[in-house]
């Protein structure tokens, strides 16, 4: 029996676009906000970062809105389900038929 380290076996974590996620964040009166949908990405806005999250209207809020979470405001974010991360794909630029000969 081998002793496997504990990240041996275990996925990378990351937070990709298109995964379902259940954000929660600090909202009034010491409530949280919950916001369940799928996350489209990070965005910037006057140079603070926040999350986009397009809800899916499980909470009550309307289906297809675009949540935007600002980070500071993160409690906890549960990632539901995962979407793959869709490989970078680098092509070079085709260079133009000979106009020099």
């Amino acid at each position: 029996m081998t002793a496997a380290g504990p990240a041996a076996k275990r996925p990378a974590i990351a937070l990709t676009p298109g995964s379902q996620i259940r954000v929660r964040s600090a909202g009034p009166d010491d409530e949280a906000i919950v916001s369940t949908g799928v996350f489209r990405g990070l965005v910037s806005i006057g140079g603070d970062n926040a999350l986009a999250v397009e809800l899916d209207g499980s909470d009550g809020d309307e289906k297809g809105r675009v949540r935007i979470v600002p980070v500071p405001a993160l409690l906890a974010i549960d990632i539901l389900e995962a979407a793959k991360a869709e490989e970078e794909k680098r092509n070079e630029p085709s260079q133009a038929p000979g106009y020099f000969r």
